[in-house]
C-alpha cells in the first residue's frame, strides 16, 4: 500500500507551506504499511517557539484552503512540538531541540520517503533518515 494521491497532494502543500516559513530539514515519510490512520507524516523544524507556531499556522491555512479537516492537533501552547492531524496527513512541527531528543525518522526509518518538489527540504543533516 502507498499513500493515497490526496495524501501526497496534500504533503507537497504542507511542505512548501513549511518551507515558505522558513522551516527547515523538511522529511516526509509514507507510514501507510505501518499505520491504518494515516498515509504520510511531515516533519520539519523551526529554530524557536515562534517560528514553529508561524509554521504549523500556515501549514494549516493552506491545507484548510484545500478543503482538508483538522481532525486534532496537541502543542500550540507550547510551540516545541506541533501535531497537526489531517486524516491522511499528520504534520509534525518541532523545535530542534525536541527533534533532536525524539528522533521520530529513526523511529519510522522503515517508511519510504515522500517526494517533495525541488527546493523543499533539501538541506538535510544528521537528523534526517539519510543521517541514521
Amino acid at each position: 500500500m502507498t499513500a493515497s494521491d490526496t495524501a501526497s497532494h496534500r504533503t507537497v502543500l504542507a511542505a512548501t507551506a513549511a518551507s515558505d516559513k522558513l522551516a527547515t530539514d523538511l522529511v516526509a515519510l509514507d507510514v501507510s504499511d505501518h499505520i491504518a490512520l494515516t498515509d504520510v507524516f511531515l516533519i520539519c523544524s523551526g529554530r524557536n517557539e515562534r517560528m514553529v507556531q508561524a509554521i504549523a499556522d500556515e501549514v494549516e491555512e493552506r491545507l484548510l484552503e484545500d478543503g482538508a479537516k483538522r481532525l486534532r492537533q496537541e502543542g500550540r501552547t507550547e510551540g516545541r512540538w506541533i501535531l497537526l492531524d489531517f486524516g491522511d496527513i499528520v504534520v509534525h512541527v518541532f523545535h530542534e531541540e525536541e527533534r533532536l531528543y525524539y528522533q521520530l525518522e529513526r523511529l519510522w526509518r522503515d517508511c519510504p520517503l515522500v517526494s517533495l518538489p525541488a527546493g523543499v527540504g533539501l538541506e538535510r543533516d544528521s537528523n534526517t533518515q539519510e543521517g541514521l
